[in-house]
């Protein structure tokens, strides 16, 4: 998945790929969700892989959107809001560096509202915001079977007990950004 002249990409970790896919594939605005491993040293890992903690990646969502419909501003404040950015390493049960927060930006010119946003999550959170910010760096797409995960697997235990509270957060959160 790469950006053109009308769209941009930002990367974003927070637990595993398959909540914020869920979240982000609703947002009005967002063209496109890819869930992949990102800013860690092994090139091309695989789930088990990323999953041992020894390749230094991030589960990560790929977020591809029209700054014409939605801003990166916006983008980081759903994200910073559906999962715990004081939280090191883990995400509710995922235990793990691969679950960390971070944000990965892919132009020069995202690299302040990133700064600004975290910013804002640090104060609202009492100073406690963990989230790693840093370009992105060795990217590698999650296998197919990740990919729409919830949509396709929404009877999953997982999916119903982790991935759904998320979403219905989010659509209750920001109802007005809720793809119609």
């Amino acid at each position: 998945m790469e950006a053109d002249a009308q769209t941009e990409l930002i990367t974003l970790a927070g637990g595993c790929f398959w909540c914020l896919e869920a979240v982000y594939e609703r947002v009005d605005g967002v063209l496109a969700v890819e869930n992949g491993y990102s800013n860690g040293h092994a090139e091309r890992p695989s789930y088990e892989q990323v999953c041992s903690g020894r390749t230094g990646h991030a589960e990560v969502v790929r977020v591809r959107f029209d700054p014409a419909r939605i801003g990166l501003a916006e983008i980081l404040e759903i994200f910073f809001a559906v999962h715990d950015p004081t939280s090191r390493g883990r995400q509710g049960n995922d235990i793990g560096t691969q679950y960390r927060s971070a944000v990965y930006w892919h132009a020069a010119a995202q690299e302040p509202i990133v700064h600004a946003v975290r910013a804002q999550a640090d104060a609202a959170h009492g100073g406690r915001v963990v989230t790693e910010l840093a370009p992105e760096a060795n990217y590698w797409r999650a296998e197919d079977y990740h990919q729409r995960y919830y949509l396709n697997h929404p009877e999953q235990a997982y999916c119903a007990f982790v991935v759904a509270p998320k979403v219905e957060k989010f659509m209750r959160t920001f109802r007005a950004r809720v793809r119609a």
